[in-house]
């Protein structure tokens, strides 16, 4: 028959889907109780509400469930107190750590910056199904949606709850096995950002340095379109990024993407790749809108060219109900192709060069 300290051995196995530990080893295990093969456990959430409750289920159930002679678990939640979210936080900061120096992003971490030198082409959607086609690989991955005005991340990804804050520290929302952060889930509906480049930095560096990101392989960046503040900023600030270029096939696109990528390279970054998006209306092979730019960009700024991807209305229906198509459809001729992008980007990966060091403030929401 299971004994109390059975369960605690099997809740050792139970992750925090956001925080991706152990809620034996980050101490949210409440209370546990065990009668006659009757098992009671409470869980202390870093928010109330939390909407991955259900992973909590399939997981206690998978794992204590098996144990002998358990007939039924009862789970309930409440949520950490004030000091054990500080006591949680001090669990999360890296190793050594003192907590005024904040969260770094860890240097290992591969940075890519998806970039275009105007908007409409598809860069957002390409860079939720970059992230995606890597966490298939196995790779474990962030998405930072930098696209400042235009985020649109959140809704192309299904989320819509707001990140728990942790004793300063932010807890990004995973989807899809993405941890995700985005100035989006700050904002109440739809309300536009009004800022200018301070303020607009300094959210940029509160999500480089205040997200607890945990341990990641990845972490690919949805960048603004053009050259302005947030562009430069983000340059400055992730020294280790490798700019990835997205242009559509007409020259007006191709143009204005080799702007973003000589910019990109005036601040430091290395340029993996363009992408020519758009290149053809899958299943006709028509180029809707010409020809050769991908090539094009690729050639002027001496990068290679990653591949082609299709126009696919499959690729915008799944974003709008939040689910990147290399998921949702892996075999689709769209999917294929950004997968063997992504393998290419996989392929070229260098040693990292350095982090982010630098704390400031909490951003207030």
């Amino acid at each position: 028959m299971a004994t109390r300290d059975d369960v605690m051995r099997a809740l050792e196995h139970v992750d925090d889907p956001e925080l991706g530990r152990s809620v034996v080893e980050l101490g949210m295990v409440r209370d546990v109780s065990v009668d006659d093969g009757e098992v009671s456990v409470t869980i202390s959430l870093t928010m109330p509400g939390c909407p991955l409750r259900e992973s909590f289920h399939s997981q206690i159930d998978e794992h204590v469930g098996r144990l002998d002679g358990v007939r039924s678990i009862e789970l309930g939640f409440d949520v950490l107190s004030a000091e054990e979210k500080k006591a949680l936080a001090g669990k999360l900061r890296p190793a050594g750590a003192p907590p005024e120096e904040g969260v770094q992003l860890d240097p290992s971490i591969r940075v890519l910056a998806i970039a275009s030198g105007k908007g409409g082409v598809g860069k957002s959607s390409l860079t939720v199904n970059i992230a995606a086609s890597l966490s298939r690989l196995g790779r474990r991955v962030g998405v930072l949606d930098a696209d400042i005005y235009g985020h649109s991340i959140p809704h192309m990804l299904g989320l819509s709850h707001k990140p728990a804050v942790v004793d300063e520290l932010i807890v990004p929302p995973v989807r899809h096995e993405l941890k995700v952060m985005s100035i989006g889930f700050f904002l109440e509906d739809n309300a536009p950002v009004m800022w200018r480049g301070p303020m607009l930095r300094k959210a940029l560096e509160q999500f480089l340095r205040d997200v607890h990101w945990g341990e990641l392989d990845d972490l690919v960046v949805d960048m603004p379109p053009g050259t302005g503040d947030v562009s430069i900023s983000l340059g400055q600030l992730l020294p280790q990024a490798e700019a990835v270029v997205v242009t559509t096939p007409q020259p007006a696109a191709q143009q204005v993407a080799v702007r973003a990528a000589l910019m990109a390279r005036k601040v430091g970054m290395r340029i993996a790749g363009a992408v020519e998006n758009m290149s053809y209306l899958v299943g006709t092979g028509e180029q809707l809108f010409g020809a050769g730019g991908g090539q094009a960009l690729a050639t002027e700024v001496d990068v290679p060219l990653l591949g082609h991807v299709p126009l696919d209305p499959r690729l915008r229906e799944l974003a709008d109900e939040g689910e990147p198509i290399v998921l949702a459809e892996p075999e689709a001729e769209v999917s294929q192709a950004i997968a063997a992008i992504t393998e290419k980007l996989m392929a070229s990966q260098r040693k990292p060069a350095g982090g982010v060091r630098k704390r400031l403030p909490l951003m207030q929401s």
